[in-house]
């Protein structure tokens, strides 16, 4: 059999705006959520492994429920470790979010945990994406997808350097981190950070890289003016928005 499709990888390859949506928890809510998806044409569901619960005894029952629904799992860990890192490949992730990447070598260090040689170190082994797949590992590097987030103003200082770094898929700027590291912490609408989340999207853009960004229905529209290609948003503001709906009818009866 051929080894499952990324379809976030793919569609960023083609040059299209990829969407990814968080806020499940469990596989029977990636069930629940999977018809609605591929109604809307979504592209991928965030497993939280920085902030949340996921772990590695979790991603298997996780990431088979993403591929029930042709959905592409991607996974944010919460250490720059290459054993972290290729470990949530091998349970079944097909990509990877990497936070406070702050220099090239920081960078790199992504990429050899998720690439085999000669890209990368990753270990040597058949992960659950690649069962009964007999040409894995020869394709598992074009198919694995690698998110490096930049939450620091160290790596706004050093973006150039970052960007040079070969076979990351997404250099995504994160507001929140990004803010406090400007002395603006909860302030991600603070005009100094605006400007210099601007700045480094129109840089990543201008490099030929792709960015990725956080958001919703009312600033989705200043990402992809400034090229943003991977747009992360959450469940909460839709169940939010539907609450809200539902309760003005059941309200205004």
């Amino acid at each position: 059999m051929d080894i499952r499709p990324n379809r976030i990888k793919d569609k960023l390859a083609a040059g299209e705006v990829a969407t990814i949506v968080g806020g499940m928890t469990h596989p029977d809510d990636i069930d629940a959520f999977g018809p609605i998806a591929v109604d809307h044409g979504l592209d991928g569901i965030w497993l939280e492994g920085e902030h949340g619960w996921v772990d590695a005894s979790e991603l298997g029952n996780l990431t088979r429920a993403c591929d029930l629904w042709g959905l592409t799992s991607v996974c944010r860990v919460n250490d720059n470790n290459q054993g972290l890192i290729y470990r949530t490949l091998d349970r079944g992730a097909q990509g990877i979010v990497v936070p406070h990447v702050n220099n090239a070598s920081e960078a790199q260090n992504v990429v050899d945990g998720g690439k085999f040689p000669p890209i990368g170190k990753r270990g040597s082994y058949t992960s659950r994406q690649g069962l009964g797949v007999s040409n894995f590992m020869d394709v598992a590097d074009e198919n694995s997808l690698l998110i490096i987030l930049l939450e620091d103003i160290i790596a706004y200082e050093n973006l150039d350097e970052i960007l040079d770094v070969d076979h990351i898929d997404v250099f995504f700027v994160a507001p929140g981190d990004f803010a406090a590291s400007m002395g603006h912490k909860g302030n991600i609408d603070h005009p100094d950070v605006v400007e210099t989340m601007n700045d480094a999207y129109r840089r990543i853009v201008a490099s030929g890289r792709t960015a990725g960004a956080i958001c919703g229905s009312g600033n989705v529209t200043r990402f992809l003016d400034l090229g943003v290609k991977l747009l992360f948003t959450t469940t909460p503001e839709w169940l939010n928005q539907g609450a809200a709906n539902f309760m003005d009818i059941v309200d205004n009866h």
